[in-house]
């Protein structure tokens, strides 16, 4: 009887609605550091310490290819060829530098998230929203999502 049911509860877990399938991993904003260390005066090293992650909770490698991150002012960022490996995190810096595999950079000469309140929004490549994060504070430089 132990072994049916047992049977019969793996079988369920095939059957969870999306939102408990989801439990099990996602690909979702993280953490944005939207204010820099020092004044903003846009030296490249204050750019780069501005930042937004993203982190791959689920057991696959996920493709970003076309998905954007953007702020409320329109600032996107999209991703050319890459692939977030399982368990992996990826920086999307707002200055200039290489891309590597754990950081991505965006380019940009002056700053995107605001030191006080913005959201940040991960979209899919077909304009589907994976994830948003809000932040409303200045007592704080960074707000995990």
């Amino acid at each position: 009887m132990l072994v049916s049911l047992a049977a019969v509860a793996g079988c369920a877990g095939l059957l969870l609605p999306a939102q408990q399938a989801q439990a099990a991993g996602s690909v979702h904003l993280y953490k944005i550091y939207y204010d820099s260390p020092g004044t903003d005066r846009g030296a490249n090293s204050s750019l780069n310490a501005e930042y937004v992650q993203i982190r791959n909770t689920t057991g696959s490698n996920v493709s970003l290819r076309g998905w954007t991150v953007r702020d409320r002012a329109n600032h996107t960022y999209t991703f050319g060829s890459y692939t977030l490996g399982a368990g992996k995190t990826v920086t999307i810096r707002t200055g200039s530098g290489t891309n590597t595999s754990a950081n991505r950079y965006q380019n940009r000469s002056w700053y995107v998230w605001n030191n006080d309140t913005d959201t940040a929004t991960l979209r899919r490549s077909n304009g589907t929203t994976v994830d948003t994060c809000s932040y409303n504070s200045t007592r704080y430089d960074y707000r995990m999502c």
